[in-house]
């Protein structure tokens, strides 16, 4: 069955910001010219270097994950302008908690490829150290992670400090109850969170129509909350919202919402076969605003992107590619013990008890060394038939 209606239909229209058009024309925005004045070329040329790279690994683990090297795979074709753009507004202090889906929030933060896909192979409850990155762990339980962010970020006024956090989730999330709990807290608190929605269209198989009649980030001013609509297909315009919401985080201004309107151009998973659902117009439609094209449109048309730049952003892109299987194949098999790492920052008495009642039971399974070199006894010869 497919549905022929996704676009919400209320009458609280809200006003789409845009830098980059879809036919790659740069256009002036009042709020968000001013916070991306410091762009140069290289920059630019840098975000959209980012977005083929994280295109190609995007492809590269789906195709591992159809030859059978990875259980699961969630492909982000389409998102790559709302991923790289929110990801680079961002400092290395500021605290990410993403949904299982930002594997090109997870590039940017420096976070190994490979390693990323160490929770696919099931090598590894999550292939980094959170504490490192500040990057937490990929969060599959739908929008629980904007409890964390906001707790976290209500911990960062406890403390004094002026870092922020942000909680990434999709359309999908705003229906669940832990998404609105966080709004309220972040509110009443004045928490300097930023809830990053992805509005891809598609929650699985339901259009985000059935999900909100009205714009997503016109429920954001309801919890006193200030929210902005962007392109997230631009990801110029990504950035410059992301450092208007990060700004105001900054500056005491407690929390705020973006909702990126995109377009989950693949798969929910490598699981999932969205022409079950949903049509061919509308993909045709939605190719159309590719944010990896439109990048290049810009970049061409205004001579910021030659041949030779452009050869050499692919062969990086095959290069990270050829680096991302090898790793993948050669990911090691895991310590049972890490099931204790990263559970709380510090220790604990009952996690130390756990801890030792497993280690003993892993080790019961040991035999000295004398015995494994025993032949195994002979079985008994039965009658022969």
């Amino acid at each position: 069955m497919t549905h022929s209606r996704h676009e919400p239909t209320g009458h609280a229209a809200m006003t789409m910001h845009q830098l980059i058009t879809a036919d790659g024309d740069r256009v002036s925005d009042d709020l968000l010219d001013e916070f991306v004045s410091d762009i140069d070329d290289q920059t630019l040329r840098n975000l959209y270097e980012d977005m083929v790279v994280i295109r190609r690994i995007d492809f590269e683990s789906t195709a591992l994950q159809r030859q059978g090297q990875l259980a699961l795979w969630p492909p982000m074709l389409g998102q790559e302008a709302s991923q790289i753009g929110s990801a680079r507004a961002l400092e290395t202090d500021d605290f990410i908690f993403p949904t299982y889906r930002e594997n090109g929030v997870a590039y940017c933060r420096g976070v190994a490829m490979g390693d990323v896909l160490g929770l696919w192979r099931g090598t590894c409850n999550t292939g980094w150290d959170p504490y490192e990155f500040n990057m937490a762990t990929p969060q599959i339980i739908i929008g629980s992670q904007t409890l964390h962010a906001t707790g976290y970020a209500m911990g960062l006024v406890l403390e004094g400090k002026e870092s922020l956090s942000i909680a990434y989730l999709g359309d999908g999330a705003t229906s669940q109850g832990d998404v609105h709990e966080s709004m309220v807290f972040a509110a009443s608190f004045q928490a300097p969170v930023i809830f990053f929605c992805q509005n891809n269209h598609w929650a699985i198989s339901e259009p985000v129509g059935l999900q909100s009649h009205v714009p997503i980030a016109g429920r954001a001013p309801g919890y006193g909350i200030p929210s902005i609509q962007v392109d997230g297909n631009d990801v110029l315009a990504v950035l410059a919202a992301t450092r208007w919401a990060a700004h105001r985080a900054r500056t005491s201004g407690g929390p705020s919402f973006i909702e990126a309107v995109t377009y989950r151009m693949g798969a929910h998973t490598t699981a999932d076969d969205p022409t079950r659902y949903r049509g061919v117009t509308e993909l045709e439609e939605w190719g159309a605003k590719d944010p990896m094209a439109r990048m290049r449109t810009f970049l061409t048309n205004t001579g910021k992107l030659d041949a030779v730049a452009e050869s050499a952003i692919a062969a990086k892109a095959d290069a990270v590619a050829a680096e991302l299987r090898d790793a993948c194949i050669n990911l090691p098999d895991p310590d049972p013990m890490s099931v204790f790492e990263n559970v709380y920052v510090e220790d604990h008495p009952v996690l130390d008890r756990q801890r030792e009642h497993y280690r003993q039971y892993l080790a019961s399974f040991e035999r000295p060394e004398s015995t494994t070199s025993h032949e195994a006894p002979a079985m008994p010869q039965g009658r022969a038939s």
